[in-house]
């Protein structure tokens, strides 16, 4: 009886350990299909999942009954989903790595350096977001890491032979720098600053001497070109500004030249004064080749205007007194030739005289006569003279 009791007391606990049993399975069952029908978890979280429920599931006894295999059964049909989407995420993992390495190994052979990086780096955000590729995701790693190395192997080489560029264009910039320094107390302005724009031309020949240098070149190769064009700049506006101030003098200049110009008054106090103007001009100096151009030519009309009508005036001037000298000439003439008709008419007259007193009183008027008639003759000669030395 009592070994009854026992045998039933043990079957009652083996029911109820069945009963937890199941009861477990069906709760993992159950948090199998939440975990799948979990759209927060990532598939690689889902599958973590799974692999725990299943280890938890296989922990528990199994009774061989037809119900716990039924349980298993909806178990493994659950994790069969889970583990379905987790094989089409590797799929896509693949497909999507593939393609990344492709794009990898079109990029390797460029020499966009700095865009290449940049799409590089993208890529690499793109791999680690491609997720697990499953048992291929080693095989495809190096594959992608094979043609990213590529392309930063040769953008290293590339680096070096640039190190190597901007160690001697540095130095050839450091040259230019001390020949710009060479010119800075200069004052060939034109010449220098030829010069100066030669130098420019040989710095942007020369290359980029690199990040780390180029800018403080730079800096110093300005610094020195800028002491001679501070210095030019200083020397210019100072004669920009004595330029003006001769501009004003040779407007007052102007101003004269046409007031008495326009009197058309050739007097020789005038013609002293323009003659003064033309001197003053000349002392004054340059007010600029613009300007020089403008104002000269003004002045120049003027003078030359006053200068045409004195040469116009003295031509007359000197016309009417040839014309005065030839009637004077012709007048003395006429007198001479009176005289001669007179002496003539008083020799005449003596012929018939008795008285002595009478001749030696004609005898004395032709003496007079004569020798006015000789005076006139010297008069005409002089006259005649100056007209032959005008011409």
């Amino acid at each position: 009886m009592f070994k009854m009791a026992e045998e039933y007391k043990n079957y009652n606990e083996e029911v109820d350990d069945m009963d937890a049993d199941i009861e477990e399975k069906e709760a993992l069952i159950q948090e199998a299909k939440e975990v799948e029908a979990n759209e927060e978890l990532t598939e690689n979280e889902k599958i973590d999942r799974a692999e725990d429920l299943r280890r938890r599931f296989r922990r528990i006894h199994f009774s061989q009954s037809v119900y716990e295999e039924q349980l298993h059964d909806q178990f493994e049909t659950v994790l069969d989903k889970i583990y379905a989407k987790r094989d089409e995420q590797i799929q896509k993992s693949v497909a999507l790595k593939e393609d990344l390495i492709k794009r990898a190994k079109e990029l390797a052979d460029s020499d966009q350096w700095k865009q290449t990086t940049e799409k590089m780096k993208t890529l690499m955000d793109e791999w680690k977001a491609a997720g697990n590729a499953g048992r291929k995701d080693d095989e495809l790693w190096e594959k992608f890491h094979d043609a990213r190395q590529k392309f930063y192997d040769r953008k290293h080489e590339h680096w070096e032979e640039m190190n190597q560029s901007f160690e001697q264009v540095r130095q050839v910039k450091e040259s230019l720098i001390e020949k710009a320094k060479a010119l800075q107390n200069s004052e060939e302005w034109k010449k220098t600053s030829q010069a100066y724009r030669d130098l420019m031309d040989e710095w942007k020949a020369a290359g980029s001497a690199g990040r780390e240098y180029e800018d403080a070149l730079w800096t110093a190769f300005c610094d020195a070109r800028q002491v001679f064009y501070d210095r030019r700049n200083e020397y210019f506006d100072a004669l920009h500004e004595k330029q003006d101030e001769n501009y004003e003098k040779k407007e007052q200049l102007v101003k004269q030249a046409q007031l008495i110009a326009e009197t058309e008054s050739y007097t020789r106090e005038n013609t002293e004064t323009m003659k003064n103007l033309s001197v003053e001009w000349k002392d004054i100096g340059s007010c600029g080749r613009e300007k020089e151009n403008k104002i000269w030519s003004e002045f120049r009309s003027f003078m030359d205007n006053y200068f045409e009508g004195l040469r116009a005036f003295n031509e007359k001037k000197h016309q009417d007194w040839v014309e005065r000298m030839h009637d004077t000439v012709a007048h003395k003439q006429s007198l001479i030739d009176n005289q001669k008709r007179q002496i003539k008419q008083l020799n005449d007259d003596m012929n018939g005289l008795l008285s002595d007193s009478e001749r030696d009183q004609i005898e004395e008027d032709i003496k007079d006569k004569e020798k006015f008639i000789s005076e006139l003759e010297d008069e005409i000669a002089d006259i005649d003279e100056k007209l032959n030395e005008e011409n």
